[in-house]
C-alpha cells in the first residue's frame, strides 16, 4: 500500500487529494487535509478519479479508421497514417486547411496546455478554436481592455471580503470558476462569520442562491441592464467612491453619460426586478468597506456578454472596491503569470474569419463559427481538424449542424482518452495517459487564485501511454515536414531553449518536458522558488494573501484603468435597443393551436458533471436523471405537465425530448437543461454514459445568437417552444 498528494485536475478549485494504491490499483481518494489551498475539501469528481484511472472505455491504444471502422493499432501506424496525410493536405490546401479544437480539460493538464504552443506554431493556422468561445472570452476581452491583459482578472478576495454579490455564477457546484479557491463552501461561511452577506442574482435559485443571505430572480440576459442601472445609482446619489484607485483610472465621465439612460425604473421591465431593490444594491455595494461583485458563465455566455463581465468591474472600480484587501484583487502566480512583467497592450480583432468575419481575440476564434468555415467552399476553406480533449458536438451551438459538418471533413486526429461523439468522426484518434500517469502544475488556474499557491504532483503511476507532451512534439513534427518519427527529445530542447529565451532564466537540462518548463517558470516567477522547492512540499507551498498591485500591473498604453475603453462601450446602444425587444419580455401564452409555451432556456451546471466526459464515471452518474427540464409549477401547469412527462422543447436549431422536473427553484417562464448530456449516438465507446445518455441541449442553442464584440456564443437566453410530447 502506498499514499500519493495530488492536485485534482478536474475542475478549477485545484484542490488537494490523498490517493491510497494497491500497487496499481487505486483504492481510495480522500481530501488532502494539509493542501495549503483546499485543506481536506473534496467533491465527488475529485473522489472519481481511481474510478476515472480504472474506466475500462478510457483509450489505451491508438485508433485508426480502416474501412469506415477506427480500429487499435500501433503507435507507429498511427502516426504512419498522419504522415500520409496531413502534410499534402496542408501542402494542397494551405495552412489555414487545417483548424484546431482545444477542450476545457486541457487547462487542467501542464503537458497539453504548455506544449499545445508547439503544435500552434508548427501549423501555422488562423483557424484555433477553444471551449473558451463557449465560455469566458468576454471576460478576457473586457479584462484586456479594462487593465491591459487578457489574464488581468480580478477574482474576489473570498478571505477578507464582507460583502460578495455573485451573478450568473453558482460556486458552491462549480467549486468556483475563473476563481480558484478549493473549498468556497468554508470561505463563503467566513463571510458570515465576520458579520458579512452574499446576494446572488440568477434566473434560478441555485445552491449558492440557497446559501446566499439573499437571491434576486433575474429575467435571463438582462444582467448588463441591472449593472448599468446600480452604475446609474452610484452617480446619481453621489457614492461613486474611487479611494486610493483616484490616480489610476481613466473615463470615469464617460461612463456617467453612459448610464443617464439607464436608471432603475427603466429596466425594471426588462431585468423583472423591483427599481428599489437595484437601487438598494448599489447602496449596499457603496456602503460596505471591503466588497466585490463577481460574475461567472451565466454572465459570459449570454447576450451582452462583454457588457455584463465590462460592468462587474465598473462597479468593483466606481465603489473603490478593486486592488483592496477583501474587494477584487489581482492573483499573483509562481509561474507563468503573464502580468507580473510590462506587456503591449491588448488587442483584439487583429484578424477576422473567413465566412462571417467573426473576431480573433487572444488568438482563438469563436466556434460558433466552425460549420461555417467547414461548409464553405474557396481559399481557406477547413478540411482537417485537430482536436485535443474536446467534445464540441455537444459543447458547440446548433451542435447537429457541427457534427454533420465534423463527417465531411478530409481528415481528423484527436488527442484524448475517449472515443466520444466528437472523437467518432476522427481518422486517427491519439489516446492520453490518466490523470494519475502524468505530472501536473496549475500553471493556469492558479493565475486566478484567491491566494498565492504553488503546487506539483509528480506521476503517480507509470503507463504504456506516452505523455501527451511527447505526443504534440511529435505531432509537430509530422507537421513540419520530420516524417512520422521526428527526434521528440531535440524538438524539446528547441522549445525550452526558445521558452527560456523569453523568461531570460535559463533552462535546467537535466530536466525535460513538463518538468523543466515548470521550473524554468518558477525561477522567472516573482517568488524565487524552483520545482525542487515544490517537490520537496507535497501539500504545497503558501505563498500568502493577495495583494495590492495597481498600477504595476495595468499595461494599458495610458497606465491607467481604461473605465470607458471604446471597442466595449461602442456596444452600449444595442443594449439600450433590447430593452424594448420582445424576447426580453416576460413568458408567453399557452399557444392554442400548437399547445405550446414560449419560455427562455438557461443551463446549469451539477456538482458531479461540468463536463461531457464525466459521465461515463459510474460514481458520478447515480441517482436520478439529472438531465432534466427544469419548470416552474406555473408553466407546468399550462401545459398539463406532471413530474417524470416528457416534453419536446423546440428552438430554431432544432428539437430535444426531455424529462420534466417541476420546481420553484426557475423563475416563471424560463426553462433550465443542462449541457454536456446527448450520448445516445452511434461510433462511441462510453458504456456508462450511453446508459445514462440524456438530451444534448445545445442542438437548441443558436451559433448566430452572439455576444457581438468577441463572438462568443449565448447560450443562455435562447427563445424555445415547449409542447407536451405526444
Amino acid at each position: 500500500m502506498t499514499t500519493a498528494y495530488v492536485t485534482c485536475p478536474l475542475c478549477e478549485a485545484t484542490c488537494g487529494l490523498e490517493v491510497t494504491l494497491d500497487g496499481a490499483t487505486v483504492t481510495g481518494v480522500r481530501g488532502d487535509r494539509d493542501d495549503v489551498l483546499s485543506q481536506g475539501y473534496i467533491c465527488p469528481k475529485g473522489a472519481s478519479l481511481g474510478a476515472l484511472h480504472h474506466d475500462p472505455d478510457r483509450l489505451r491504444t491508438p485508433l485508426i479508421r480502416r474501412g469506415g471502422e477506427l480500429v487499435e493499432a500501433s503507435w507507429d501506424e498511427a502516426f504512419a497514417e498522419i504522415d500520409a496525410r496531413l502534410p499534402g493536405l496542408i501542402d494542397a490546401h494551405g495552412r489555414d486547411a487545417v483548424a484546431v479544437y482545444v477542450g476545457n480539460p486541457v487547462s487542467h493538464n501542464v503537458s497539453a496546455s504548455v506544449y499545445l504552443r508547439a503544435l500552434v506554431k508548427a501549423l501555422r493556422t488562423t483557424n484555433v478554436y477553444t471551449a473558451g468561445t463557449v465560455d469566458q472570452i468576454p471576460k478576457h476581452f473586457s479584462s484586456g481592455y479594462l487593465f491591459g491583459g487578457a489574464m488581468t482578472i480580478p477574482v474576489p478576495d473570498l478571505d477578507r471580503t464582507e460583502y460578495l454579490l455573485v451573478l450568473g455564477a453558482n460556486p458552491l457546484v462549480s467549486n468556483g470558476s475563473l476563481m480558484t479557491a478549493g473549498d468556497v463552501r468554508s470561505r463563503l461561511r467566513g463571510i458570515r462569520k465576520r458579520g458579512g452577506r452574499i446576494v446572488v442574482v440568477d434566473p434560478r435559485r441555485t445552491r449558492t442562491a440557497e446559501f446566499a443571505d439573499e437571491h434576486h430572480a433575474i429575467r435571463p440576459g438582462a444582467d448588463a441592464l441591472l449593472l448599468l442601472a446600480m452604475v446609474h445609482t452610484l452617480f446619481a446619489e453621489n457614492l461613486v467612491r474611487l479611494g486610493t484607485l483616484s490616480s489610476h483610472v481613466a473615463g470615469v465621465d464617460d461612463v456617467r453619460e453612459l448610464a443617464a439612460d439607464f436608471a432603475p425604473e427603466t429596466v425594471t421591465e426588462a431585468t423583472g426586478l423591483p427599481a428599489a431593490d437595484i437601487r438598494r444594491l448599489a447602496r449596499e455595494l457603496a456602503a460596505a468597506d471591503r466588497a466585490a461583485v463577481y460574475g461567472r458563465i451565466g454572465t459570459t455566455t449570454q447576450e451582452f456578454g462583454t457588457l455584463t463581465s465590462w460592468l462587474v468591474d465598473v462597479l468593483n472600480v466606481l465603489t473603490g472596491h478593486l486592488d483592496r484587501e477583501g474587494c477584487a484583487m489581482f492573483p499573483l502566480a509562481a509561474a507563468g503569470q503573464a502580468n507580473t512583467a510590462p506587456g503591449k497592450p491588448f488587442r483584439a480583432g487583429r484578424r477576422h474569419t473567413r465566412v462571417r468575419g467573426l473576431p480573433e481575440v487572444i488568438g482563438e476564434v469563436p466556434v460558433a463559427t466552425l460549420a461555417d468555415e467547414i461548409e464553405t467552399p474557396g481559399d481557406g476553406q477547413v478540411r482537417a481538424l485537430i482536436t485535443l480533449a474536446g467534445n464540441p458536438c455537444l459543447s458547440a451551438p446548433n451542435a447537429a449542424r457541427l457534427d454533420a459538418a465534423l463527417a465531411g471533413l478530409d481528415f481528423m486526429v484527436a488527442v484524448d482518452i475517449y472515443r466520444n461523439e466528437t472523437t467518432r468522426h476522427a481518422d486517427v484518434v491519439l489516446p492520453a495517459p490518466s490523470a494519475l500517469e502524468r505530472p501536473h502544475y496549475d500553471v493556469t488556474l492558479y493565475q486566478l487564485a484567491v491566494r498565492s499557491v504553488a503546487n506539483w504532483t509528480p506521476a503517480t503511476l507509470t503507463s504504456d501511454v506516452p505523455q501527451e507532451w511527447r505526443t504534440l512534439l511529435r505531432l509537430s513534427g509530422v507537421i513540419a515536414g520530420q516524417g512520422p518519427n521526428p527526434d521528440v527529445d531535440a524538438l524539446d530542447d528547441l522549445f525550452a531553449a526558445d521558452l527560456a529565451g523569453r523568461y531570460g532564466v535559463a533552462a535546467d537540462d537535466t530536466r525535460r518536458g513538463p518538468e523543466r518548463i515548470v521550473d524554468l517558470m518558477l525561477r522567472a516567477g516573482p517568488f524565487d522558488l524552483t520545482l525542487a522547492d515544490l517537490e520537496a512540499a507535497p501539500h504545497g507551498v503558501d505563498l500568502g494573501p493577495m495583494r495590492p498591485r495597481i498600477p504595476d500591473v495595468l499595461s494599458t498604453e495610458s497606465g491607467k484603468v481604461e473605465l470607458a475603453p471604446e471597442a466595449i462601450v461602442s456596444d452600449v446602444p444595442r443594449l439600450a435597443a433590447a430593452l424594448t425587444r420582445s424576447s426580453a419580455q416576460g413568458p408567453g401564452p399557452v399557444g392554442e393551436a400548437s399547445g405550446g409555451r414560449d419560455l427562455i432556456l438557461i443551463g446549469r451546471r451539477h456538482l458531479s458533471s461540468n463536463n461531457s466526459w464525466m459521465h461515463n464515471l459510474e460514481p458520478l452518474v447515480r441517482g436520478s436523471n439529472r438531465c432534466t427540464a427544469q419548470l416552474h409549477p406555473d408553466d407546468a401547469g399550462g401545459l398539463g405537465l406532471a413530474d417524470g412527462d416528457s416534453v419536446t422543447v423546440t428552438a430554431r436549431t432544432g428539437s430535444i425530448a426531455v424529462p420534466v422536473e417541476i420546481t420553484d427553484t426557475v423563475r416563471p417562464g424560463v426553462v433550465s437543461i443542462p449541457h454536456g448530456w446527448g450520448h445516445d449516438v452511434t461510433g462511441v465507446r462510453t458504456t456508462v454514459a450511453t446508459r445514462h445518455s440524456g438530451a444534448n441541449a445545445n442542438v437548441l442553442t443558436d451559433d448566430f445568437a452572439l455576444d457581438v464584440p468577441t463572438g462568443t456564443a449565448a447560450l443562455g437566453g435562447i427563445p424555445v417552444t415547449l409542447t407536451p410530447t405526444p
